[in-house]
């Protein structure tokens, strides 16, 4: 399962590329590029891995991706319905190696830099969907102009990190596909008990080896990072208005194998009952 690097099509003279998605599922293999992403998602929902943290995407959410960083979207298969996103790459050099590093362009220096982590804006509000409807109907000086107001916008506005990447953390190839084929397992296998040594034969690597390599790059353990993938998808189960399933169910559906579990960890990792969560 080769998936890096994920390379942008564009062609040489290109500065920004835009690119639509409008499918089933977003592309859902872990993957990393050297251009900046920021995204606007249109419709549907599902996890988000970013680096060494797992999240949740939802529809109207505005998510920037720094350079390199490595992320993977698992779209939540819902019945006659489909994932649309606009997203907009962009190389820092492209505009010319001097451009940010300019006197005018200096208050995006944040950007960048929380950029590196991956970050997604707080409460977007519709100036995002009215900007990235224009991106598509725009010629490019307009469209330029814009994407610089966008770029303003994304600096100023209140924001929530995705994860703790630094800069010049990324993955090689054969560590990318590694992590690659470990963070597939796990997020098509969560609900079910998996062993160290399941989990160990995927990377293929002893367990010992195995946990040294998985903390080594996400920072946390084998068992804290499948926890959070089991409460990131009860939250998208206690989310639902329309559903009728009892938090009891949730429980067993997200691989616990005990209430009591279940609500200590929920609290542990969101700091509130999953009862409280739905209200």
């Amino acid at each position: 399962m080769k998936v890096f690097p994920f390379k942008i099509p564009k062609t040489s003279n290109d500065v920004l590329i835009l690119q639509e998605d409008i499918e089933e599922v977003f592309y859902d293999k872990l993957h990393q590029h050297q251009e900046i992403q920021i995204s606007y998602i249109v419709k549907g929902q599902g996890t988000l891995l970013v680096g060494d943290a797992v999240d949740r995407y939802n529809e109207g959410d505005v998510l920037v991706f720094g350079s390199n960083l490595p992320h993977v979207f698992k779209s939540d298969p819902i019945r006659d319905s489909y994932s649309h996103m606009r997203t907009v790459f962009f190389d820092i050099n492209g505009f010319g190696e001097q451009l940010f590093k300019s006197e005018e362009f200096k208050e995006l220096e944040g950007f960048f830099t929380l950029a590196q982590a991956g970050f997604k804006i707080n409460r977007p509000t519709i100036k995002y969907s009215d900007s990235f409807n224009l991106l598509w109907e725009k010629e490019k000086l307009e469209r330029t102009l814009l994407f610089f107001q966008i770029l303003n916008m994304l600096n100023k506005d209140e924001k929530t990190l995705l994860s703790s990447f630094g800069k010049n953390r990324q993955y090689g190839a054969n560590e990318g596909e590694r992590m690659s084929r470990i963070f597939h397992h796990l997020m098509n296998n969560f609900k079910n008990d998996i062993s160290l040594r399941e989990i160990a034969e995927v990377s293929a690597l002893s367990p010992t080896a195995f946990c040294r390599f998985f903390k080594q790059r996400t920072k946390k353990t084998f068992s804290q990072f499948l926890l959070e993938l089991r409460i990131e998808h009860a939250c998208r189960l206690l989310s639902k208005k329309d559903s009728q399933m009892p938090i009891t169910a949730i429980a067993y559906d997200c691989g616990f194998n005990s209430i009591s579990n279940f609500n200590r960890y929920f609290k542990k990792i969101k700091g509130i009952s999953p009862r409280n969560y739905t209200k």
